[in-house]
């Protein structure tokens, strides 16, 4: 089972979990599981056309999925997912 970490965004739908389990093979196989567990959760960090939100980064064991296989990444047993909203502003 895959460890997510949770974003503070999105801890109000995992119960304020900072890191939950979620079973998958694949990145969208955990994305389903978390979905599954926490309703609402895959239209967070998903679009429509199944492709991660340009404003939503998603790691595994430290490597950007955008420069592995997006969401169909494989993952290993204890692959440690992690989800980081994009950061915008700085100085002018």
């Amino acid at each position: 089972m895959a460890t997510v970490r949770v974003p503070a965004p999105l801890r109000k739908l995992t119960g304020e979990l900072r890191t939950v389990g979620a079973s998958g093979k694949t990145v969208a196989e955990v994305v389903e599981d978390l979905e599954r567990q926490f309703p609402g959760f895959k239209a967070r960090v998903v679009d429509g056309d199944g492709k991660v939100l340009s404003f939503v980064n998603i790691f595994v064991d430290n490597e950007d999925v955008r420069f592995l296989r997006g969401l169909e990444t494989p993952l290993q047993e204890d692959a440690e997912v992690a989800i980081i909203p994009a950061m915008a502003g700085g100085q002018r």
